[in-house]
């Protein structure tokens, strides 16, 4: 967004487009419910929960479209597979949705739940890993806690969700209110957002120098690296939705008691025209 932004893609288009960074990472979707936001970034998982709680929210489009969330383990660590975590104790930050997507990787491997320790590290995720105050923690995301432990000397490992059966999702996504899809400013939006993202995977550099523009102490080796690893995650097609994805991982969330009920994808989910 910022790239696009930079380079003046939305203004091309006739948008004028402010980027707000919120205080709280939760509140960019149900500023958009409350109508006091045209659009925000949001996550496919959050997206399935809250549109299940009765907020009026709608996917128009995709800006990383794999999952970022993985189980981390130290590198030098003897758990080796999955079923390794019998007996260890296990770092979370979000209760309910990581623990439950923690017991599904448990019983692809053979494991429960109640077989392992599970402990609130409030979103110290690194530190409490790193101080071996756990033995793995879930909800990392490969392209910043991996990084960021490597650099401070202590490496990691990751085992990636989507290979330990759960359905692989969209991380970050663009929401929208229902009332506002029909809005011809929603379709120029995520055109002039695929721009910005053909521009960062042929002009990484560049791309990079606009997203630091904005704040200068992005600058840093943390920031780079993960730039780095997050790149080939974005998606070239914003705008276009896989259906069947979205309406298997809307089945796992329901198989797991995460959501009460599915609704028509395109209640929630669709492809601008």
């Amino acid at each position: 967004l910022y790239v696009a932004d930079a380079q003046g893609f939305f203004e091309e288009v006739g948008l004028d487009v402010e980027l707000i960074a919120p205080a709280n990472p939760n509140d960019p979707p149900k500023l958009v419910a409350a109508k006091k936001a045209e659009v925000a970034i949001s996550y496919q998982p959050q997206l399935h929960l809250q549109v299940d709680q009765g907020l009026p929210l709608v996917r128009i489009g995709t800006l990383v479209a794999t999952p970022l969330n993985c189980i981390v383990v130290l590198a030098d660590s003897d758990i080796n597979q999955i079923s390794d975590l019998k007996g260890r104790k296990v770092g979370y930050s979000v209760a309910g949705f990581e623990d439950a997507l923690l017991a599904s990787v448990l019983e692809e491997n053979g494991l429960t739940i109640d077989e392992v320790t599970l402990i609130n590290v409030n979103f110290s995720l690194s530190p409490a890993l790193m101080s071996k105050q756990v033995d793995a923690v879930i909800g990392a995301y490969r392209n910043f806690e991996i990084n960021q432990m490597d650099i401070h000397g202590v490496p990691g490992r990751a085992f990636y969700l989507e290979e330990e059966g759960i359905p692989a999702y969209d991380e970050l996504i663009i929401v929208a209110h229902q009332d506002n899809v029909a809005d011809p400013r929603m379709r120029k939006f995520i055109d002039a957002l695929e721009r910005g993202v053909q521009y960062m995977i042929n002009h990484p550099e560049l791309a990079w120098e606009n997203f630091i523009s904005y704040d200068r102490q992005l600058d840093d080796e943390l920031n780079r690296r993960a730039w780095r690893d997050t790149l080939p995650r974005f998606a070239l097609r914003p705008g276009a939705i896989d259906r069947a994805r979205y309406e298997r991982f809307a089945k796992f969330l329901l198989d797991r008691q995460l959501i009460g009920e599915i609704p028509p994808l395109n209640q929630y989910a669709i492809e601008l025209e």
